[in-house]
């Protein structure tokens, strides 16, 4: 072929185009034409605008690359979807039991107040103010500020050691958790429990996972009954505080009380002093009344003196009169003289001895009041100190008691299904980018060889193992070669065993 400029040649019916410029044809009329090169469009390949984006040419390969393993793709696909079913259906079912709790009612004050107004304004409003109330803006000033939150205190108590340890007793989760150690126990029953607190209603949730749904209302429901009694039990309000106190000193009051009744009893009975002061004044009339009748009788006995000779009769009742009335005076006078104060008989102390004796009556009953004044006193506080303590102590308020469910909640197989089809597929499309930016290696490189020699060991050892059906009996036997005193004897010296043997029977 010929190219001369300014001229076309046909030599055995080949064209040729000058300078690459154009292609020769026969025209219509049996002559030659030129055909020009095409125009630079967009149908033909060619872009007028260069500044367009365009697919990167990585991009492309990348994608060239999967759609040529389309089919690989779509089997590893199906089998991926085939086993995530099978593992689907394997998995053990879980089902789910709630119960749900009231909020408990909060300490009221001015902080709570304010708190409270605060979550209404951010709940009312709209944008920022609207979301922090959907948050719940109480709850979170109060945390800010350090004021206790019965709702918190709850779930604090509900995923306490004290009440796992009780819920892994009552329920022996040991066995149904097959664990050995307490702490993984705990760790296992955690695992398996929710609890969740709603900032906006305050609602607590206790939400319990088992493979058993009855098992798992029960366990639900006993966190209930532990959070009860275990909020009854270590309550540290005011009022509790209070009221111990105040039985602690009723105790100590009633056991002065005692004491003090005693010691006047006694004093009362050794002394007929049962009444010191009414003792008194009716002492003192009847004495009046003996002095009254003393000096009638006297009067009456010097007027019949005057008239009857001593020896009367009349005289003789009125002298012996007289001696009664005067003997029954010096009774209720009492004497100075001891001898005269020990042979006194009497019932009741004379009125020489009541101011004596008073000062000690009254020292006595003064005590005793007073302690039964005291006591009284404390009793009245003590009860109301648990009214007050009943009060404060946060009650739990049951909203939803766990039941029995009938619908499991995990697993969900159609997302195993779809998830275990997803992660086969990119690991399939993973393993396509690794194999051609292996092919893209050099064979010399040393890396690549290095990694071709590892591969290699490994994967015959792995070979050898698995063909070998003595392989897994190899550490048993190792171990019971080592208890029954034989040294074992490596390759090297199995070798040099077998060439000495080998020597010998030459020889011989």
């Amino acid at each position: 072929m010929y190219a001369v400029p300014a001229l076309q040649y046909s030599i055995f019916g080949e064209y040729v185009s000058l300078f690459g410029t154009g292609r020769l044809a026969v025209s219509e009329y049996g002559g030659l034409a030129l055909n020009r090169p095409p125009a630079r469009t967009e149908g033909n390949g060619f872009d007028p605008d260069p500044e367009r984006p365009r697919f990167p040419s990585k991009t492309v390969a990348n994608i060239r690359l999967v759609w040529e393993h389309r089919r690989r793709l779509l089997r590893v696909a199906a089998y991926a979807l085939i086993a995530s079913t099978l593992v689907a259906f394997l998995i053990p079912k879980q089902y789910e039991a709630t119960s749900q709790l009231m909020p408990p009612e909060n300490v009221s004050g001015p902080g709570m107040a304010m708190l409270n107004m605060l979550g209404a304004r951010g709940s009312g409003n709209s944008g920022v103010g609207g979301t922090l109330g959907g948050l719940g803006v109480a709850g979170i000033a109060s945390d800010l500020i350090g004021m206790k939150s019965t709702g918190g205190l709850f779930v604090g108590i509900l995923g306490s050691r004290t009440v796992a340890d009780r819920i892994i007793e009552s329920f022996q989760l040991d066995q149904v958790y097959h664990t050995k150690k307490i702490e993984d126990t705990r760790l296992a029953l955690w695992h398996h429990m929710e609890i969740f607190e709603d900032r906006r209603s305050g609602i607590i949730a206790i939400t319990v996972t088992d493979k058993d749904p009855q098992r798992a209302a029960a366990m639900a429901q006993a966190y209930v009954i532990e959070l009860d009694r275990l909020v009854a039990q270590v309550s540290t309000s005011a009022a509790r505080r209070e009221r111990i106190f105040l039985e602690e000193r009723l105790k100590s009051v009633k056991a002065d009380l005692d004491s003090a009744a005693r010691r006047f009893s006694e004093f009362a009975s050794k002394n007929t002093a049962i009444d010191v002061p009414a003792q008194g004044r009716a002492m003192v009339e009847e004495a009046a009344t003996l002095q009254g009748e003393l000096i009638v009788a006297e009067s009456e006995l010097r007027e019949f003196q005057q008239i009857y000779a001593p020896t009367n009769i009349r005289i003789r009742a009125l002298q012996a009169r007289i001696g009664e009335l005067k003997k029954q005076l010096e009774k209720l006078g009492g004497s100075d003289s001891p001898a005269d104060a020990k042979s006194d008989n009497s019932l009741y102390p004379s009125i020489r001895k009541l101011p004596l004796l008073g000062v000690t009556y009254f020292d006595l009953y003064r005590e005793s009041k007073i302690q039964e004044t005291v006591y009284e006193l404390l009793t009245q506080q003590y009860e109301l100190a648990k009214v007050e303590e009943a009060k404060e102590i946060p009650s739990v308020k049951v909203l939803d008691v766990a039941v029995v469910p009938t619908k499991k909640s995990y697993p969900k197989r159609l997302q195993v299904m779809i998830l275990g089809t997803l992660i086969s597929l990119a690991m399939a499309v993973a393993w396509l980018f690794v194999r051609r930016w292996w092919n893209r290696i050099a064979f010399d490189d040393p890396g690549r060889q290095l990694l071709e020699e590892m591969g290699a060991t490994v994967g015959g050892r792995a070979r050898r193992f698995a063909s070998s059906g003595r392989a897994l009996w190899r550490p048993v036997a190792y171990i019971r070669r080592i208890l029954r005193g034989r040294r074992l004897r490596s390759p090297r010296e199995r070798e040099d065993e077998a060439v000495e043997k080998s020597t010998g029977l030459s020889s011989s």
